[in-house]
C-alpha cells in the first residue's frame, strides 16, 4: 500500500518538514501548490532537493484559491487555465498525476448553469492536454456538501469525466468529502486513480485524523481493497498526518 502525506497547512515552510516523511513511514509527499508550496522556480527547485535526497514519490494539487473552471468571467477563466497550466509544466519532471477541483458556480454562474458546466468541462479539456505532453494523469476530485460546488455527486462526477473525454483524466476520490454528502457507497463503486484519506464528524470538512471523526475506515478499506493507486492522507499537521497513518496501519 502506497501512502503519502498532504498538509493543508499552507502558510507553514513544507521543507521545515518534507525530509521527515519518509522516517514516520510515508511513501510519498503531495503537493499542495499554495501559500508557502505555491509552485515556482524557487519551490521546484527545493522540491528536487527533495526528491534527491529521498525515495518519496510525487504527487501534487493544481491550485485552487480564487480560481474557478466553471467561471463565466473571461478573465478569471484564462487566469485559471494559466495558474493550473503554470503548475502542471512545473511538475512534469516529479509527478505522474496532478489533483484538480472542479468549478464552481458564481452568482452568474448560478443563473447559466449550462454555461458553466460548458465552461469547466472546456477548461479541465485545456488542462488535460496540457497535461499530456509531461505525461500526467488528471485526477478531479469530488467535493463537499456546498451547494455551489461542482462534482459533489458520483453520477456529476462521473459525467464530468466522460465529457472531458480525454485518456489522462479520472477521479481523485475524497472519502472525507463523499461522507460529508453521503455518498460514500456510490463513490466506492467507480474506479478512481487517486484517493485521499481525512476524518470529520459529519458536519463539516474538519479534515480529522483517521477515527476522530464519523466514517468507518474499516469497511472502506475493504472496499478498496482491489485498488492499486495512491492513498493520500490530508492532514493539518505532520503529527496527525503520524496519528492517522498509525490508525490506518492497523486496520
Amino acid at each position: 500500500m502506497r501512502i503519502g502525506f498532504s498538509s493543508l497547512a499552507l502558510v507553514n515552510n513544507p521543507f521545515d518538514w518534507a525530509y521527515e516523511l519518509e522516517d514516520i513511514g510515508f511513501n510519498g509527499w503531495e503537493i499542495v501548490g499554495e501559500g508557502k508550496q505555491y509552485l515556482t522556480r524557487a519551490t521546484v527547485k527545493k522540491i528536487q532537493e527533495v526528491q534527491e535526497s529521498t525515495n518519496l514519490e510525487f504527487t501534487a494539487h493544481l491550485p485552487f484559491s480564487d480560481l474557478n473552471l466553471a467561471s463565466l468571467n473571461q478573465g478569471i477563466w484564462d487566469e485559471t487555465i494559466a495558474q493550473m497550466g503554470s503548475a502542471i509544466r512545473h511538475l512534469g519532471e516529479f509527478t505522474d498525476l496532478v489533483v484538480v477541483h472542479p468549478g464552481h458556480l458564481s452568482p452568474l454562474g448560478a443563473e447559466l448553469p449550462d454555461e458553466a458546466w460548458k465552461q469547466n468541462i472546456i477548461g479541465m479539456q485545456k488542462l488535460c492536454d496540457i497535461a499530456e505532453v509531461f505525461g500526467i494523469t488528471i485526477g478531479v476530485e469530488n467535493m463537499p456538501n456546498l451547494e455551489f460546488l461542482l462534482g459533489r455527486l458520483p453520477e456529476e462526477l462521473a459525467g464530468m469525466v466522460e465529457n472531458v473525454n480525454r485518456e489522462n483524466i479520472g477521479i481523485a476520490f475524497d472519502v472525507g468529502h463523499a461522507s460529508l454528502t453521503g455518498t460514500l457507497g456510490g463513490f466506492l463503486k467507480l474506479k478512481p486513480k487517486h484517493v485521499h484519506l481525512h476524518d470529520n464528524r459529519g458536519k463539516a470538512d474538519e479534515h480529522l485524523p483517521l477515527g476522530h471523526g464519523i466514517i468507518d475506515w474499516a469497511s472502506v478499506m475493504k472496499e478498496l481493497k482491489d485498488y492499486r493507486g495512491r492513498f493520500v492522507i490530508e492532514a493539518r499537521t505532520v503529527e496527525e498526518g503520524r496519528e492517522s497513518l498509525k490508525y490506518l496501519r492497523r486496520l
